[in-house]
């Protein structure tokens, strides 16, 4: 009798997947025409504001069992095929692939790119600036070890502005051929990886040297051509170099995250929940700073980052980057940007974008 009601369950989890798979195909023929229609009025088929609001109308949608987070990542990658049938949709990222730059490029657009990995931050901006990509994926800050200076420095000069942002949570491990903690005496990685498991390494591997590489993918590659090295890289990157786990969640704070930026030409529409980022110089005299940041305060945006950036050509002097709630074509940001204008030496509109999740 149970065997029965087994098989009777299955009949209709079949029936359901039919009609899924039906429905699939019908929003993969819309989003085609859709596409179609883009292309004759020269818009973009990837338009970050658009999907942000296509994912907060699906989770309006969720009444469970699956959780919201599940169904974005279903969702994510049916918007990714979808879009991959209208144009190929060309990304670069700071690689090779497995990189945590390349993980965050998946987290956002899905598995349907194609993948173009760069050796470093410039050259990602200068791929998208050329037009061999489409879109640019960069680390901008760390929760634990702040700011990529790379990245800020390229921000003052591209054409290129800021589309949309993925928050990624950074869970490190050691990996090596062996897998043996004991074994390991000397550790590859990227110095922002380094820096964020110095703790850990200290105390578990106090005789390891490190050594710097471009980046944790790179560093699974070196440890894979020595026998008693060590890589602190992603798992995909473990994967494809046959690295075995020596020890997972090396990381000396629990909650690190890296910010990544989306970058491309154009600007976004808004898209109902945004945020902005600017950057803007002060004059040199006492209480500069207090002025340019007084329209904020007075018309109540709120500041989410604000850094300082030091002028090479000028000692002492610094430009700021600055991130803030709203759309520069919204008030009371429009009227702020404007006010701005009158208490800076100048002021630079990286960008208005959608809100990222944070983990």
């Amino acid at each position: 009798m149970k065997e029965q009601r087994l098989e009777d369950l299955r009949k209709k989890l079949a029936d359901v997947d039919e009609r899924i798979v039906s429905l699939l195909n019908e929003r993969a023929k819309l989003a085609r025409l859709i596409g179609e229609r883009k292309q004759q009025m020269g818009k973009e088929v990837y338009d970050p504001a658009q999907e942000a609001k296509v994912y907060e109308r699906i989770l309006s949608f969720n009444h469970g069992p699956l959780e919201s987070k599940a169904l974005k990542g279903i969702f994510r990658e049916i918007i990714s095929a979808s879009r991959a049938l209208q144009t190929s949709t060309v990304v670069a990222f700071l690689g090779p692939e497995a990189s945590f730059s390349h993980l965050a490029a998946l987290e956002h657009f899905g598995e349907s790119i194609e993948c173009l990995p760069e050796d470093t931050i410039g050259d990602v901006f200068a791929e998208v600036e050329k037009g061999k990509a489409a879109w640019g994926v960069v680390p901008v800050e760390n929760s634990t070890e702040g700011p990529v200076k790379s990245t800020l420095d390229h921000l003052l000069t591209t054409p290129l502005t800021i589309r949309a942002e993925i928050f990624l949570r950074i869970s490190h491990a050691l990996y090596s051929r062996e897998g043996d903690l004991k074994k390991i005496k000397c550790i590859y990685s990227h110095p922002q990886a380094l820096a964020q498991c110095q703790d850990w390494l200290r105390r578990h591997l106090p005789l390891a040297q490190w050594h710097e590489t471009p980046s944790t993918a790179m560093a699974a590659v070196m440890a894979a051509g020595e026998p008693a090295a060590g890589a602190i890289c992603t798992p995909l990157a473990a994967a494809n170099n046959a690295l075995k786990c020596a020890a997972k969640g090396i990381e000396d704070h629990p909650l690190n995250t890296t910010r990544f930026l989306v970058i491309g030409y154009g600007m976004n529409a808004p898209s109902g929940r945004d945020k902005t980022s600017i950057l803007f110089g002060t004059p040199h005299i006492p209480g500069s700073l207090h002025r340019a940041l007084s329209p904020f305060a007075r018309l109540g945006i709120n500041l989410t980052r604000i850094a300082s950036y030091p002028i090479r050509e000028r000692l002492w002097e610094y430009l700021f980057f600055v991130d803030f709630m709203g759309h520069a074509e919204e008030e009371p940001v429009c009227t702020c940007l404007r006010e701005l204008k009158g208490y800076t030496s100048f002021v630079k509109n990286l960008g208005s974008y959608p809100v990222g999740e944070e983990p």
